[in-house]
This record gives C-alpha cells, structure tokens and sequence, in this order.
C-alpha cells in the first residue's frame, strides 16, 4: 500500500487531478462560501453580459451572466453539488449491487452463473440512454429518480468486472486453503476474494464516475434531470442554446467545467491502473 502511495503521489499528472477534483469537491460542500452572488438572483439590466475579457463585460461577473442576468460562476460552482451527488450516490449503487452479483456469479458458476450473465447481457443489449430517459419520463425527475435509475443502469458493468476478476481469483492457493479448512462459501467470497479483487473495482469505479456525469448532464441538458431553478450544468448548457450566437459563454462555460470534470476522473483512473499493475511494481 506505502509503495502504491509513493508511486501516485510521485506521478505529476494524479497531483494536478486530485488537486482539480479538491476544487470541484471544496465547489460542491461549500458553494456559498465560494460563489461572488446568488445564483437565483436575476437581473435582466444585466443579462447574457460577456466574460470579463469581452467587450459586453461587467468585472463584477467574471463568466458573465445568462438569459435572466445571473451569475454564470455562481451557478457553475452551486451546479458542482447536483452533478457530484447524484454521480457519487450512483455509483455507490451500481457498484456494491453489481460487485454482489459478480461475486456470486463467478464464484457459483453453472446455470446461476449463466441465468446471471444472460440478464445482465439483455440490460446492456438496451441503450442505456432510452431506458433512463423513459424510466425518468414515467417516473418524473427529481433527485431521487435519478439516482436510483442512473445507479441501476450502471451495476451490469461493474458485474462483469467482478465476475472475470473473481474466476481467476478462485483458482489462487488461498482459496483452496480457506476450503480446506472448511470456511463457507460466502466467507470465502467476502473474506477472501473480494479484498483481492478490489483494486480491479475501484479503478473502473473511477472510470465509472466519468461517465455518470456525462449521463446526468445529458439528462439535464433533455429537462430530466432536477427541475429548475436549481442549478444544472447540463441545465445551464441547455438555456444557452437559443443565445449562443448573443453570448457564447452561457453554454461553453458549464461544458468546459463537465469535460475537466471528466478528464479529472479519466487520468485518476489511469494513474490508479498503473500504480495497482503488478507487472509495474518494479519500474
């Protein structure tokens, strides 16, 4: 563990993503600490004013302001909050029912196994897309909805990771050994295999978290995801839209923040690949 430390802490690139991600976290806990206004205000004497580096700009407004004069870095930060719980809580979801699944599975085996993956292989057959939209449609958008279907949507996937890393792992000395002395099926599973496939887990959950804020501001940028007037980044592209040509920076700003936000998470999970690799151990 001291050594997978060291071999992070060493590399430029995980610094300057979790120093990135300090940010987006600090953004989400205490937005009204770091926010100039409130997000709600609206001033139409002051609407779809440039970035301060623009013509049209007022410094008081450093990104400027959108349709209805509020503050573009205001709602950006109180924004963090939305799309950070709703991708944390959703893979929290997707992950323990899917590393559950995936545990039983490959360690089980025979028609279980089968009867597991072929469910598994018709949820990822649908557009994950579709069924989300239409869940959320039929349900109607609120914060718990989303949560609850994005998460669902995503436990297929960690199930297959568990499930290829629990096959190789069964076959290890130590898991004949727990047999050997007689420890049941699930306290091998738990006790034993699942600490050893974890890294495995936790890599792809970092992947995972990338996509769940692409998922959830795409749904927001379609109005289902939480209702206005709270602060989206998907929301905010959205309502730029149809002034894109009067001010660019409406819709560019919350983009620009949802693709650092995933390339945050992109290069923490490829930092973390190569520091948990073994065949890297010695490099």
């Amino acid at each position: 563990q001291r050594a997978t430390r060291w071999r992070l802490l060493r590399n430029p690139s995980t610094l300057i993503s979790l120093l990135l991600l300090a940010v987006m976290l600090l953004c989400a806990i205490v937005p009204d600490l770091l926010s100039p206004h409130d997000p709600y205000q609206q001033e139409l004497s002051k609407r779809l004013l440039g970035p301060v580096f623009s013509a049209n700009a007022d410094p008081a407004h450093l990104l400027g302001t959108d349709q209805l004069g509020r503050d573009l870095l205001s709602r950006i930060i109180h924004g963090a909050r939305i799309t950070l719980l709703i991708s944390v809580l959703a893979v929290l979801i997707s992950s323990v029912l899917g590393t559950v699944v995936g545990l039983y599975a490959g360690y089980r085996g025979g028609w279980a196994d089968l009867l597991l993956m072929r469910l598994i292989d018709m949820q990822l057959a649908f557009p994950v897309i579709l069924l989300v939209i239409a869940v959320v449609a039929l349900l109607g958008p609120s914060l718990v909805t989303l949560v609850a279907i994005i998460g669902l949507s995503g436990w297929p996937r960690f199930a297959r990771v568990a499930r290829g890393s629990v096959l190789s792992a069964k076959e290890m000395d130590y898991v004949d050994a727990a047999r050997a002395v007689g420890a049941g099926r699930w306290r091998i599973m738990v006790l034993h295999i699942l600490p050893n496939i974890l890294s495995a887990l936790i890599v792809y959950a970092s992947f995972e978290l990338a996509r769940m804020v692409l998922l959830e501001a795409t749904l927001s940028f379609l109005g289902l995801g939480v209702q206005p007037p709270t602060p989206t980044w998907g929301g905010m592209i959205n309502d730029g839209r149809q002034y894109i040509f009067q001010s660019w920076g409406v819709s560019f700003f919350p983009g620009l923040v949802i693709l650092l936000l995933i390339l945050i998470f992109n290069m923490l999970g490829d930092d973390l690949r190569d520091a948990l690799d073994p065949r890297l151990a010695n490099e």
